[in-house]
């Protein structure tokens, strides 16, 4: 795991039970800097962790280290070897909660002139501050810089990857196919970031995200993203796909009577021989909400689900934390869980002195081995930095 910034002054850090992250996951990795410096040394032989450390286990069960494929956006070369799998390429623009998608167009689809990918920008924000209702009510500042400072910086970037350049290439055409905005409120829907696009960027947002973009007048395409019907393709001929290529689809799951669809997920699915699925839910969502993703034949490549437990004061919960990343991961069968949400931003406003952050990794882990009963499913876990991406296999 790669771990960019540290919970504010004031809250506890949780240090993890080394011997429940590893127990009854074959893809767990370890995050050598948390580990106490009593044990570290012992890391050197791998094997010899799983012997002192998995007390737990069968005398069976083995775990091996991950074979995820990680990637800094910083090294070119990587990146482009990358994108030479035919496989979808996530990366971590900020160290909060904005992805890019690179999925690689299927060989039965002809890719436009000079692409190889179609780009999926999830919840851009970059540069400045965000603001929720005023700025005496609350305001946030990226605390970890964003691993691009504009749009055309990325887009430059993306145009020099498909030519198999290493470095940017200026130009007005843009390579950003698709933008989705998974919630109204600004550090999800940045006006500043999202206005640098040009106008033609189609732009895909759930429905008060996508009347608020639409009272900009900025962006010629705003679709509202349909709600998940619990059919396989459905997205193939649902009228806020126009623009999307027909191996493509973007809807939303939600919970029932929750409010403002707060806790949801956003789906991104695509056919490339096999219909998958990337679950986007920033706050979390029930885990026995997206048991009609698994149902209707869609299988989930990657869940990007906090780690950290959000709370205004002692009542509002935000964030629902790994508690509930874990049964999500377990409800849909997720084969990576990638972490998101969780830069603890600096604050000011009447809600900034009361958020309270605390990640909850240790607690969901032995909660659920104990409700399992040991059987943990297998997935990889990631926590991605600003600029680090991972390869989806």
């Amino acid at each position: 795991m790669i771990r960019t910034q540290t919970p504010p002054a004031g809250l506890r850090s949780e240090e993890p039970d080394f011997n429940l992250l590893l127990h009854g996951s074959s893809h767990r990795e370890l995050q050598l800097s948390r580990i106490p410096v009593q044990v570290r040394s012992a890391l050197d032989d791998y094997g010899s962790v799983m012997a002192t450390l998995d007390n737990n286990a069968s005398p069976t069960s083995t775990a091996t280290p991950s074979h995820t494929i990680k990637i800094k956006i910083s090294d070119r070369a990587a990146w482009f070897k990358a994108l030479n799998v035919q496989r979808p390429v996530l990366i971590h623009l900020n160290a909060d909660t904005s992805w890019l998608i690179q999925l690689p167009y299927p060989p039965s689809t002809s890719a436009p002139p000079g692409r190889k990918r179609f780009n999926v920008l999830l919840d851009p924000w970059l540069q400045g501050s965000q603001t929720d209702v005023a700025s005496w009510f609350s305001t946030q500042w990226h605390v970890v810089e964003p691993s691009v400072k504009t749009m055309d910086q990325l887009n430059a970037l993306l145009a020099g990857l498909e030519v198999g350049s290493g470095e940017p290439r200026v130009t007005d055409k843009s390579y950003i196919d698709a933008v989705v905005i998974s919630h109204e409120f600004a550090d999800h829907c940045h006006q500043a970031t999202l206005e640098e696009l040009p106008a033609s960027a189609p732009v895909y947002a759930t429905d008060k995200a996508a009347s608020l973009i639409r009272s900009w007048k900025h962006f010629d395409s705003v679709a509202t993203i349909p709600d998940f019907l619990s059919s396989r393709k459905d997205w193939e001929d649902d009228s806020s796909s126009s623009r999307l290529p027909p191996w493509v689809g973007i809807e939303r799951v939600t919970s029932p009577g929750n409010a403002m669809n707060f806790h949801s997920a956003v789906m991104v699915a695509f056919d490339l021989g096999k219909t998958e699925s990337i679950l986007y839910s920033p706050h979390g969502i029930r885990a026995a909400d997206l048991a009609c993703v698994s149902d209707s034949g869609f299988s989930t490549l990657a869940l990007l689900h906090g780690l950290h437990d959000v709370r205004i004061w002692i009542t509002k919960q935000l964030n629902l934390g790994a508690a509930n990343g874990v049964r999500a991961v377990a409800e849909t069968g997720a084969k990576y869980w990638v972490a998101t949400h969780d830069e603890a931003k600096r604050g000011a406003g009447l809600v900034a002195p009361l958020l309270l952050r605390k990640d909850t990794l240790k607690e969901a882990v032995e909660a659920e081995t104990k409700r399992a009963a040991g059987k943990v499913p297998e997935y990889h876990f990631a926590e991605l930095g600003s600029g680090d991406g991972l390869l989806l296999e």
